[in-house]
C-alpha cells in the first residue's frame, strides 16, 4: 500500500508553515517593495536625467569639439567645429592657457581652504552665541542671518563701495589700499566678503545640531566637574558633528565653483582673483565653446573628487546609509532572539 505524501505547502503537525515558504515569501515581499519604491522615484530620475545627466553629457561632448578653421579643397572658409578628440584637455596643461589653468586652479583651491575653515569657526562661534538663552535672541538670530539673505552680486557691490580708495575700509585703517586692483589685496577682499555673507549658514546648521543636544548631558558633565571648555570639546563638538559636517561640505562645493562673488568685487580678467569658473566663462565669452567646457569638466571632476574624500575622511553622513546599516544591525539580533524563542 502507498503512503500518501503531503503538500509541499501544508502545515507542520505543530500548525506551522515550513520556514523556506515564509523565506521565499519575505524575499517576494521585498521585491515588491522595491519595485513600487522604484515606481515612485521613476518620475524624480526622469527629471534628474533631464536636468542634470544631459547637461553633463553634452558638455562632454562639446569639449571634444573645437571651431574649424582654415580653408577647405575649394577655397572655401572651412565652417562648423570639427572633433579634436582630447585635444581641448591637453592644451590646457601647456604655454599660456596652462598657466591660466594653474593660477586659476590655485585661486579656487586657496578661497575655498580658506574661506572655509574661517566660516567654520565663524559659523560655529555665532551658534553657541545664538543658542544661549539671553534677552533679545530672536532679534539676535534675525540679524546674524541678514548676510546670508543678501544676494551674491548685492553683497559683492556693497563690499565695492566699502574697499573703494575713498572707502570705509581705508578710512579705520589709515591706509590707502587699492582692494580692487589686480593683487594680493584682492584675494583678502574676496575672502573677507565670502566669510561675511555665509558664514550665517554654517552657523545656523551649527544652531539646528546644538538644539538637539539635551540639556541633562551639560548638566550631568558639570557635576562630574567638566569645566566649559570640556564641554565643548567632549559633548557639543562630537553631537553637532553631523550637522557641522554636511554644511562644510555644502560650503565646500559652493566655494569651489565661486564666480559672481569675485567678478562683481573685483572684476573680470584679473588674475589674483580669477577661478576656474571664471575661466571658463571667459572662454564661452570668446566663442571658444569646446575650450570653456573642458575646463567646466575638469571642475566638475574637482569636485567630485574633493566631496567623496570629505566624505570618506569626515564620515558625513550624507545620504542616511550609516543610519539605515545601524538601523539594520538592531533589527537583526532581535530577529535572532525569536528565531531562537521559537
Amino acid at each position: 500500500m502507498a503512503i500518501p505524501t503531503s503538500p509541499a505547502n501544508a502545515p507542520t503537525p505543530t500548525g506551522r508553515t515550513p520556514k523556506g515558504d515564509g523565506k521565499a515569501a519575505s524575499r517576494q515581499g521585498a521585491r515588491s517593495s522595491r519595485r513600487f519604491a522604484l515606481l515612485l522615484l521613476s518620475p524624480t530620475f526622469l527629471v534628474l536625467a533631464l536636468v542634470v545627466g544631459y547637461p553633463v553629457l553634452a558638455g562632454i561632448r562639446q569639449s571634444m569639439y573645437s571651431p574649424a578653421e582654415g580653408l577647405d579643397d575649394d577655397g572655401f572658409v572651412v565652417e562648423g567645429e570639427q572633433f579634436v578628440g582630447l585635444d581641448n584637455y591637453t592644451a590646457l596643461f601647456t604655454g599660456e592657457r596652462g598657466d591660466a589653468f594653474w593660477n586659476a586652479f590655485f585661486n579656487t583651491t586657496f578661497f575655498t581652504a580658506t574661506a572655509v575653515v574661517l566660516e567654520t569657526v565663524i559659523g560655529v562661534c555665532l551658534a553657541l552665541i545664538m543658542h544661549q538663552a539671553l534677552r533679545g535672541r530672536g532679534l539676535v538670530r534675525a540679524s546674524v542671518l541678514v548676510p546670508w539673505a543678501v544676494p551674491t552680486a548685492m553683497s559683492g557691490l556693497l563690499w565695492r563701495w566699502i574697499f573703494q580708495p575713498d572707502g570705509v575700509a581705508n578710512a579705520i585703517l589709515h591706509q590707502e589700499i587699492l582692494w580692487t586692483a589686480d593683487g594680493w589685496q584682492s584675494k583678502f577682499a574676496v575672502i573677507i566678503a565670502e566669510v561675511w555673507k555665509t558664514s550665517p549658514f554654517i552657523g545656523l546648521l551649527a544652531l539646528a545640531g546644538l538644539q538637539m543636544i539635551p540639556q541633562d548631558v551639560y548638566e550631568a558633565a558639570r557635576v562630574d566637574g567638566a569645566g566649559p571648555w570640556q564641554q565643548f570639546r567632549r559633548i557639543t563638538l562630537p553631537l553637532i558633528k553631523p550637522a557641522l559636517a554636511v554644511a562644510v561640505l555644502f560650503r565646500m562645493l559652493d566655494t569651489l565653483r565661486m564666480f559672481d562673488l569675485p567678478f562683481v568685487l573685483i572684476g573680470a580678467n584679473k588674475e589674483s582673483v580669477e577661478t576656474l569658473s571664471m575661466l571658463a566663462w571667459s572662454e564661452a565669452n570668446n566663442l571658444r565653446y569646446g575650450v570653456a567646457t573642458a575646463y567646466a569638466t575638469l571642475l566638475f571632476l574637482y569636485i567630485a573628487a574633493l566631496a567623496y574624500a570629505f566624505i570618506k575622511i569626515a564620515g558625513a553622513d550624507v545620504i542616511g546609509e550609516a543610519r539605515v546599516r545601524k538601523a539594520t544591525q538592531k533589527k537583526s539580533p532581535q530577529k535572532a532572539q525569536k528565531g531562537a524563542a521559537s
